[in-house]
């Protein structure tokens, strides 16, 4: 089990790779971009949420628990998720075309994480997202020839491993923190 300081230690240090090459041109096929860019688009939007209603969830939490320092830890997971949202969009950009303002999935998501206040049902949420992100970008990588989106897929991946132990490991303390009958 890590602690809040590691992984502070780990997303900074994760932060100083730059694993994309934007020098190499986009080589996606127009089949590619009819198959993918719906859920190329729907992904990029829900990887640019700015977290808030995480950080005052995990906030509330950290100060309950003791420990101050995981709501940094929470800030830099948002930050690696929002690089994600941004690779994305440059990428979009970069094939001439646009991004949405707007998802059924990613509103349905963001109105339900307003009514969350519990940092259980948050974790539980993210270990979802995070898996499927696994799926899907492992899928895309498979998919596509285009050197310059597979790497964007490859640093995602790199990235969302360690996401998944990060919240794996805070769901477990959570657990540990319940009374026996919870636990049932």
């Amino acid at each position: 089990m890590h602690t809040s300081d590691y992984w502070i230690r780990h997303f900074k240090e994760n932060a100083r790779h730059k694993r994309v090459n934007w020098t190499l041109a986009p080589t996606i096929t127009q089949d590619e971009i009819a198959t993918v860019l719906p859920s190329l688009q729907a992904w990029q939007l829900g990887e640019t949420s700015e977290g808030e209603h995480l950080i005052a969830a995990s906030t509330r939490y950290a100060y309950r628990l003791g420990d101050p320092d995981y709501v940094d830890a929470v800030k830099l997971f948002i930050k690696e998720e929002q690089k994600h949202g941004y690779n994305l969009g440059r990428y979009i950009d970069k094939i001439g075309q646009k991004r949405i303002k707007h998802n059924w999935g990613d509103t349905l998501f963001r109105k339900v994480r307003y009514f969350n206040t519990s940092m259980e049902i948050w974790t539980l949420a993210v270990i979802v997202v995070e898996s499927t992100a696994q799926i899907f970008y492992q899928a895309l990588k498979h998919a596509t020839g285009c050197r310059l989106l597979k790497e964007i897929c490859t640093d995602i991946l790199i990235d969302e491993a360690p996401h998944i132990v990060f919240q794996t490991e805070r769901l477990a303390i959570i657990f540990e923190g319940k009374s026996a009958f919870s636990k049932a």
